[in-house]
């Protein structure tokens, strides 16, 4: 039989797509090694733990980048998905 390969924990997976939206961030210009904008605001410790915990990061720095980047990178698939509807004929054999 195949060796056996396990399965990876949701903190490996999280760690990877957390590199990975850095880097798209990184090649997109958005970070970079000058850090010259403050940001301050007050919210639940609640909501910050259970994001960092979810993220699995521990800083509020690391908090901030990854979740600034998601926003900042995010797709508009949805919207576009939603505006699409109807524009396939009702006929059309897909073949199913």
């Amino acid at each position: 039989m195949g060796e056996h390969i396990p399965a990876a924990t949701d903190a490996e997976i999280a760690r990877t797509r957390n590199r990975l939206v850095l880097d798209q961030a990184k090649a997109e210009g958005l970070l970079g090694s000058a850090k010259n904008t403050r940001l301050s605001g007050r919210v639940s410790s609640e909501l910050v733990d259970a994001a960092k915990k979810r993220a699995h990061v521990t800083s509020d720095t690391e908090l901030l980048e990854l979740a600034l980047s998601r926003l900042a990178l995010e797709d508009d698939f949805g919207a576009r998905l939603v505006a699409r509807k109807g524009s396939l004929p009702a006929d059309l054999d897909l073949g199913i």
